[in-house]
């Protein structure tokens, strides 16, 4: 079924779980925001926000190369302690994620850090395709704002659909890894090079070259 905004919102404000989370969970317990609470803490979710707000300044910086050098990521990862972060799980997931930035390109880490001006400027294009579409002008500011998320779930890591698991975002993806390893984790950073990127170039499929090394 369909839920509204509003629910996803309190459901968020109560848990503390991710909004693509709370949607899907309200969405299993028919709108029932007594019901979804405990869909989330039994996928570990809510659990997972109660250590939301714990310090978590250790961690790992970790690096991926692309095959032959053409793609560079590093990602800052942050856990609670040292002995956390040294462990080979969670420098593996680390790892995972650095992979999924080189292949899947995102510009943020959460949708709070997109420039509001790059909003305005996208909504702009949104509301231009839709009327172009002959879409009425009453449902075209519904139809943007839907589009809208869309364009977050395409650019911001957090809501991307992981490369190795695409019914999970990485934010549920980081959400089970608190549960599993009992600390708070916080993806802070990354930065992404790509070779000869901003200079004229031929095409070159990333995301299929970085996913087939996955599949080995």
């Amino acid at each position: 079924m369909a839920v509204n905004a509003s629910a996803v919102k309190e459901l968020r404000e109560k848990t503390g779980a991710g909004m693509l989370d709370c949607k899907k969970a309200l969405e299993e317990a028919n709108g029932d925001l007594t019901k979804a609470v405990e869909v989330l803490r039994e996928k570990g979710l809510a659990a997972a926000a109660n250590k939301a707000g714990r310090i978590a300044t250790e961690g790992v910086v970790e690096s991926y190369i692309h095959a032959g050098g053409r793609i560079g990521v590093l990602v800052e990862v942050n856990c609670e302690t040292d002995f956390v972060a040294k462990t080979d799980q969670f420098k593996d997931f680390v790892r995972d994620i650095a992979m999924h930035i080189a292949a899947s390109n995102p510009r943020y880490v959460r949708r709070e850090e997109v420039p509001q001006e790059e909003i305005e400027k996208e909504k702009e294009i949104l509301k231009a395709q839709a009327l172009n579409e002959g879409k009425p002008e009453k449902i075209v500011e519904k139809m943007v704002e839907g589009r809208i998320g869309k364009f977050y779930e395409e650019f911001c890591l957090l809501e991307q659909s992981f490369i190795k698991d695409p019914d999970k975002t990485i934010s549920t993806l980081i959400n089970e890894k608190i549960s599993t390893i009992g600390e708070n984790i916080s993806l802070r950073r990354f930065v992404r090079f790509e070779l000869g990127e901003g200079l004229e170039k031929k095409e070159d499929n990333f995301y299929d070259e970085v996913m087939s090394q996955v599949k080995q």
